[in-house]
């Protein structure tokens, strides 16, 4: 199975941005590539089984179905009814993320597809860049010169944030490299300021999940307890094991996405636990700035800032 991608950095809000792209009907608000299009039965761009039908801008007609649309989590996927391309078993989906850092956000388009024998990876080229990156341009440019306002009083998580802390920023560096400094677990006293000692016990390997690393975050003595680490998503997470902290339940971790356009790197980090309310006024600002972002500032001040 073939699989498209192109991901980018959009200067706007999401609450921008995800307007244009849940429109299921809106391709040719912003997409160079398509003329018109149409909803068919009469039916609303935000029904789930609706048809668009289009043409593009050489006159090719195609039909897709939306088969998902989540407001909450700001994604979409459709498929193919009358492709414009020979390829079967079609799927594509959309997916906007906000960086928390400058209040941007990154945008994914992806496909998976059978080819035929003997296309293997043509029209993983075209529709990489010549549908879905040329989305992204044509819809930045579109925003750029509509210049929409972020909505007042509407909340970003409609329903509540999907974590605890949910932060993100851009790296200057391309995934692979950023990867292969974050995937060690023992490695973040390296690029953590206010983090020493760190070392795994038992000499334990830093890619063993189960493995628990030791470490002085300020005067501070915690474990944590690696729980998955996965070189497929570029994600990782762990547990602590002792913390004076007061809190319960404390998971959290990582995740990389690249961002095609620039060859920089889009990074998520969450966190959940369990803590009284009064604590967590206190907790949660703490972690988001204090650890989690400043992680990435570290990160790409101390390796990346060349990339930049």
């Amino acid at each position: 199975m073939a699989r498209a991608y192109a991901s980018a950095i959009i200067q706007a809000p999401i609450e921008v941005v995800w307007p244009y792209m849940r429109d299921f009907n809106g391709l040719p608000r912003f997409h160079a590539g398509v003329a018109r299009s149409e909803i068919e039965d009469g039916l609303d761009a935000d029904v789930v089984g609706c048809v668009r039908s289009f043409h593009l801008a050489d006159g090719t007609h195609v039909r897709e179905r939306l088969l998902m649309l989540d407001d909450a989590r700001f994604t979409l996927a459709y498929n193919f009814e009358k492709p414009c391309f020979p390829v079967k078993n079609y799927l594509s989906t959309v997916r906007l993320y906000p960086v928390t850092r400058d209040d941007t956000t990154f945008c994914e388009w992806e496909a998976t597809f059978d080819e035929a024998p003997g296309d293997e990876g043509k029209y993983v080229d075209i529709v990489s860049n010549g549908v879905f990156a040329a989305g992204w341009r044509s819809l930045r440019a579109q925003i750029e010169r509509d210049r929409p306002t972020k909505p007042a009083g509407v909340p970003r998580w409609k329903a509540w944030a999907p974590n605890k802390v949910w932060t993100s920023a851009i790296i200057h560096g391309a995934v692979e490299d950023v990867w292969a400094r974050m995937r060690d677990f023992a490695g973040m006293g390296d690029w953590h300021p206010d983090i020493t000692r760190m070392h795994m016990l038992d000499g334990a390997r830093s890619d063993k999940v189960s493995g628990v690393r030791d470490f002085l975050f300020g005067d501070g003595h915690l474990n944590e307890e690696l729980l998955h680490l996965d070189d497929l998503q570029r994600s990782f997470s762990y547990r602590i094991t002792k913390c004076a902290m007061p809190w319960m339940n404390y998971v959290s971790g990582p995740r990389l996405w690249p961002i095609t356009e620039t060859g920089e790197t889009f990074a998520v980090w969450t966190g959940d636990w369990v803590a009284a309310p009064q604590d967590d006024l206190i907790l949660i600002p703490n972690t988001e700035a204090n650890v989690y972002q400043k992680a990435f500032e570290t990160l790409n001040s101390r390796y990346f800032a060349g990339d930049a």
